[in-house]
């Protein structure tokens, strides 16, 4: 049974984190590890619609973990007892592991692929020009197709005239439902975007992905946010966003895209998460 101390804290940093979300859409967690963040969030029970797990690909650039399938099935498995749709990024190598691996209670709703013409070239051998995507829902979660529609589509649906349901890309590009083409962030592309994080993804990556499956004022977490891009969409599309990272450097670089400052509340994360290791 949770300790009082631990009940109060909770009830506590839910309250804080509402109201800065009412306040300003935003709430930036202090640096934390993307496992303790996750134990806060189960923790706090707050009704999250959609996860954005987007992670080092285990290739070197943010460290090399063992158990990385182990590790992060783990943090999807606890994702959707809190979420009604995870996102999980990497190569497409990393990912594949994944589909058969799937934890309940979610499913696997769609592979997709973020497909860039502009990686830089290398000498040797294949060059990768994709990033692949898990978008995974609990049963019953509800998608949002209808705002990818044109007028005329929109016109027909109101007729109950609409013969089918364009998914997000079939709308916008020339590309398949499942495909999003948008340039990686490098020189001169996306300039005005760019943080200086070393793997930021263009806000219309995400974009395509949240407007999908986030309710009107509906809420994001993302756990590894880098410089905050998933609360950069959220912030434009009216949802709102619980962002962390594990890194100070990153988490600076969020709050000053987002114009937000940081919670003070790692007093209460502490009393939370040592009532959960407690218990453990």
């Amino acid at each position: 049974m949770s300790c009082p101390k631990a009940i109060a804290a909770t009830r506590e940093l839910r309250q804080v984190i509402q109201v800065e979300l009412e306040k300003s859409g935003i709430a930036i967690l202090p640096p934390m590890e993307v496992a303790r963040t996750t134990s806060l969030m189960e923790a706090l029970e707050m009704p999250i619609d959609t996860s954005m797990l987007d992670p080092w690909y285990n290739k070197g650039f943010g460290g090399i973990q063992a158990d990385y399938h182990d590790y992060f099935l783990s943090i999807i498995r606890r994702a959707g007892t809190f979420s009604q749709h995870v996102f999980f990024w990497g190569f497409p190598e990393i990912i594949a592991p994944f589909v058969e691996r799937i934890p309940e209670p979610l499913e696997l709703t769609s592979w997709l692929t973020w497909y860039y013409k502009n990686n830089p070239s290398v000498i040797r051998g294949w060059r990768s020009s994709q990033n692949a995507c898990l978008h995974m829902s609990i049963a019953g979660a509800k998608l949002y197709p209808e705002r990818f529609l044109n007028d005329k589509q929109l016109e027909l649906k109101g007729k109950g005239k609409l013969r089918y349901m364009p998914g997000p890309t079939s709308v916008i590009a020339t590309t398949p439902d499942d495909v999003i083409e948008e340039s990686l962030l490098v020189g001169f592309i996306g300039k005005k975007e760019q943080t200086g994080h070393p793997s930021q993804k263009p806000q219309k990556v995400y974009d395509q992905l949240l407007r999908m499956s986030v309710a009107d004022a509906g809420i994001v977490w993302d756990p590894m946010s880098g410089s905050g891009t998933t609360g950069a969409v959220c912030r434009d599309r009216g949802f709102r966003a619980i962002l962390c990272d594990g890194s100070d450097e990153f988490t600076a670089l969020s709050e000053k895209r987002l114009g937000a400052k940081r919670l003070e509340v790692s007093g209460l994360i502490e009393a939370i998460l040592d009532q959960e290791r407690a218990s453990a």
